[in-house]
């Protein structure tokens, strides 16, 4: 045994707060939207925005114990911008279609060049 004396009763040692973790949802959220402009463009910002807040809410409701909220940021700015720029897309192709302006792309096509 040991010659020191045991601790008096009611000792218990310090106990210390969790490590603050990052969230995974903001992770996923950041890939997916990386992913988006390379690999995933019509799911990937779609995933980068639900997890991106997903990510936010959970870690304000956390108290400090989960971090990444830039992370999170960032997947959404990612997430939103690339789904911006798919409905401008669109609506540019839309109206270029409707009102004939890119009829003369194709004739080439029709007329066997290409």
């Amino acid at each position: 045994m040991s010659n020191y004396p045991p601790p008096p009763q009611g000792y218990y040692p310090p106990t210390y707060p969790p490590a603050p973790h990052t969230s995974t949802s903001a992770v996923i959220s950041l890939i997916a939207g990386i992913l988006g402009w390379f690999l995933l463009p019509i799911l990937g910002p779609i995933i980068a925005v639900i997890t991106g807040h997903i990510a936010k809410g959970e870690i304000r409701r956390s108290m400090g114990q989960i971090t990444g909220d830039g992370l999170a940021t960032f997947g959404l700015i990612l997430g939103y911008l690339q789904l911006i720029l798919a409905c401008c897309s669109l609506c540019v192709f839309t109206i270029i279609m409707v009102t004939g302006i890119g009829g003369g792309i194709f004739e080439g096509f029709r007329q066997g060049y290409f």
